[in-house]
């Protein structure tokens, strides 16, 4: 399950989290970011027991996209026990975040 996360949450969901969360940073009215989501919809299922997928509407929740220098969206942060260990910018497949799992357990 991708859960949606915001200033309200994101220390809780994200930074205080133990082992990894992939944040992708989106928007509404972003064709990339709804064609992303398919994908990290079956990641978050595949592999619910090693990882946890969290959306952030960069609209929304821009102190956050401020604080972390987003500036292309979709961008996917993942975090490691609450740091941020690795990302990527743009459409991605799933062997590339199954890659990106194997990598950073």
């Amino acid at each position: 399950m991708i859960r949606n996360t915001g200033e309200g949450t994101f220390e809780k969901d994200v930074l205080e989290r133990k082992g990894l969360v992939l944040v992708d940073f989106w928007a509404p009215w972003c064709g990339p970011c709804k064609m992303i989501a398919p994908v990290l919809e079956q990641v978050a299922e595949e592999h619910k027991e090693e990882i946890e997928i969290a959306k952030l509407n960069v609209d929304d929740h821009s102190i956050i996209a401020q604080r972390y220098k987003i500036r292309s969206i979709p961008t996917m942060i993942l975090f490691k026990d609450g740091k941020p260990v690795d990302g990527a910018i743009g459409m991605r497949s799933k062997d590339y975040f199954k890659e990106l799992i194997r990598k950073h357990k």
